[in-house]
């Protein structure tokens, strides 16, 4: 009688990792970053229908990277999430923490059952907040910034001035590390994206190859998300050229 098959626990758990961070890094990357009005997303897509970056609610946005189908889905579960909480509480009751959470739970959870593959999905989920984070501090309040990464495993980081998934986001970081400045206007952080983005394995990208949308915090209506076209995006670039 042969020997049943055995996968200790630990190797079971690494090649699930291995699995979903192939599946990811097919993928051009997304960077979520801050400037001095808001939040900014650009990301490596030619499509103009299939969307990487996404609304949530008033003040968050989303972006993912990773099998379309999947993250699809997890944007409409954030939206129903959101507007449910916001109709059973109020609107302002809303978090990028508690979508990010809720986000965390359901990538886990499907990371460490065995009987199904895991998400091949990263997500950022990100809150523009009344004021930009140094004002905010100085003034002894939390309305700050949030960016929130979500990892393939469920495992949750808050992030700094920036983030980077999907594709390889190693080259992509080390430029905004050295050039990023959170405080500038949005051409220079979109020209510094875009160039990250060359660097990191994308030469060609044009204004036509990414998709880019920013969470105002300027903007009057409570709707602070903004997708630029095209003609927007080369006008950004081209003040920076």
């Amino acid at each position: 009688m042969s020997m049943p098959f055995y996968i200790s626990p630990d190797q079971m758990m690494k090649d699930r990792a291995e699995f979903a961070r192939k599946g990811i890094a097919r993928g051009r990357s997304a960077i979520t970053a801050r400037y001095h009005d808001g939040i900014v997303f650009l990301a490596g897509n030619p499509s103009h229908t299939l969307h990487k970056v996404s609304e949530i609610h008033d003040r968050i946005g989303f972006a993912a990277v990773g099998r379309y189908h999947e993250f699809e889905n997890l944007r409409v579960a954030g939206i129903r999430y959101a507007d449910l909480r916001g109709y059973a509480y109020d609107r302002a009751d809303v978090s990028a923490r508690a979508l990010a959470n809720s986000y965390a739970q359901l990538l886990g959870t499907a990371f460490s059952a065995g009987a199904e593959k895991p998400y091949e999905v990263e997500l950022v989920v990100a809150e523009v907040g009344d004021a930009d984070p140094d004002t905010a501090v100085a003034q002894g309040g939390d309305h700050a910034d949030r960016l929130y990464r979500i990892n393939f495993d469920g495992s949750v980081s808050d992030e700094g001035p920036f983030a980077v998934i999907g594709g390889h986001p190693g080259a992509v970081q080390d430029v905004l590390r050295t050039r990023l400045d959170p405080t500038a206007p949005l051409a220079m952080v979109v020209s510094t994206a875009m160039d990250a983005l060359r660097r990191g394995g994308s030469p060609e990208l044009g204004p036509a190859d990414v998709e880019v949308a920013v969470l105002d915090r300027t903007r009057i209506p409570s709707r602070k998300f903004v997708r630029l076209d095209v003609a927007q995006v080369a006008g950004l670039l081209g003040k920076e050229s």
